[in-house]
């Protein structure tokens, strides 16, 4: 998986997308920190339940972002409240300059976008505790529309391509994401 930087509309593509709604963002701090065993290392049993859990953390906090990414760009609010609850910087900051730019040149983001996002990567050890997350996003029906006549602004047509983002575990027991990129070099 390549990962660069990305330009302005690349990033505002992933920054603003959405999908349905999610109800929460982060893991119950009481099931993600045990107590090691005796020995030191975490039995395999333990493990593989931490693991879980942040699995399922990790992607409801990526479908929160993309449902508050969603919200936010429809209502033109960079500083909605969701976006701060499901999202990190630098993430953050792009997500809402993306907005804002958008806003600043009159336009918004209108209609639906299919996520299929899987688990790449868990790692619990690193400091702090990341997931990675692995998406083929479907954007042909999420457009970048002028908000006074809702006609499509040139040139942002939507594509079906390959998306990552990073979940990290906050010291508060949060998963947010931290890190996004869309590959709309690779189609999937």
């Amino acid at each position: 998986m390549r990962g660069r930087q990305l330009g302005r509309s690349t990033a505002r593509l992933l920054a603003i997308a959405a999908i349905a709604a999610v109800t929460a963002c982060g893991a119950d701090p009481a099931t993600t920190t045990r107590a090691a065993p005796a020995s030191g290392a975490p039995t395999p049993t333990h493990r593989g339940v931490d693991e879980q859990a942040a699995r399922k953390a990790a992607l409801a906090a990526y479908a929160g972002y993309l449902a508050a990414s969603r919200t936010a760009s429809g209502r033109s609010d960079p500083h909605h409240p969701d976006l701060s609850r499901f999202l990190a910087d630098p993430l953050l900051t792009r997500v809402r300059l993306s907005i804002r730019e958008a806003k600043e040149h009159g336009a918004m983001r209108t209609g639906t976008l299919v996520s299929d996002p899987t688990v790449t990567s868990v790692s619990l050890d690193s400091s702090p505790p990341t997931v990675e997350i692995q998406d083929c996003l479907d954007s042909t029906g999420y457009r970048l529309v002028y908000a006074r006549d809702k006609r499509v602004v040139p040139g942002t047509g939507g594509t079906r391509h390959l998306a990552t983002a990073t979940a990290t575990r906050y010291p508060d027991g949060r998963w947010l994401i931290s890190a996004g990129a869309a590959h709309e070099d690779l189609p999937c």
